[in-house]
């Protein structure tokens, strides 16, 4: 454990530190540029953000592997891996909203260890260790007691592939929004997860993720005292294909949607 601690404490200081980098960019973005859509985008920040991130890692741990959202080598597993996303809300980073964040976390032989997302706009850090609770700014947090869907407010994502499963997901919202308080959007789903676990949230949901969007926010998440599985109830995937992520209390029931025959394609 005392191993996972001094990994925490360089993630955490790693990511406050790409945070105010992100910081200096606000603002000033000379360019966007497009990855998969025109609405998929992509800015030096991140670029600049990720090189940072990987440098220092690299000259800590030579020997760890990395695997990174702006160039994702596929190298081999070291058995320790870093998961990055430099900049998760680039949409709103470049719109100038204050909803987005550094995302860092390390997996040892495919479990993560320690994860953390800091949303520097908001001077907001969240950071957890496997087993030893979730923190924000250093002080614990926890999941809402919220035991009622109908008296929850959820937070969800929407892909950038506007494809067969991008129109049914629409349906699936609606199918939420008729049975929940309220239901809201916020384009990082890093800080969605956090936001479960500071029980601002009560539950989130969303499909077509990536590795670096889920491994550091769902460990805060379930170390806050939630729960996080995949659509259909087991082991979230690590590929972020279907996640949902709740306070454990109503999780049966967003899995009870989530689970309905018409949704079958998510599965597919």
């Amino acid at each position: 454990m005392a191993l996972h601690d001094d990994f925490s404490r360089f993630s955490i200081e790693l990511a406050r530190q790409a945070g105010e980098l992100l910081l200096e960019y606000r603002g000033k973005l000379r360019s966007v540029r497009y990855k998969s859509s025109r609405i998929d985008l992509v800015t030096e920040a991140d670029i600049e953000c990720q090189a940072f991130i990987v440098k220092q890692i690299r000259k800590e741990f030579p020997d760890h592997s990395i695997l990174a959202e702006e160039n994702p080598t596929g190298e081999e597993d070291s058995g320790h891996r870093w998961v990055i996303d430099p900049l998760d809300g680039t949409t709103n980073f470049v719109h100038g909203l204050p909803v987005f964040a550094v995302s860092i976390g390390l997996q040892i032989d495919g479990e993560t260890c320690c994860g953390v997302v800091n949303n520097p706009a908001a001077g907001n850090c969240y950071h957890a260790i496997a087993g030893q609770g979730a923190f924000r700014n250093g002080q614990p947090i926890g999941v809402s007691k919220q035991k009622l869907l109908i008296q929850s407010l959820l937070v969800t994502g929407f892909p950038y592939v506007h494809d067969e499963k991008f129109h049914l997901s629409f349906e699936l919202f609606h199918d939420f929004h008729n049975r929940v308080q309220g239901l809201r959007r916020f384009g990082a789903a890093a800080l969605d997860f956090c936001y479960v676990a500071s029980g601002q949230m009560d539950g989130f949901y969303e499909f077509n993720l990536k590795p670096w969007d889920v491994c550091a926010g769902a460990l805060i998440c379930r170390e806050a005292g939630g729960k996080v599985t995949g659509w259909t109830g087991g082991k979230m995937p690590f590929q972020g294909t279907t996640v949902v992520a709740s306070n454990g209390s109503i999780h049966r029931e967003m899995l009870e949607i989530l689970g309905q025959e018409k949704y079958s394609l998510f599965f597919s």
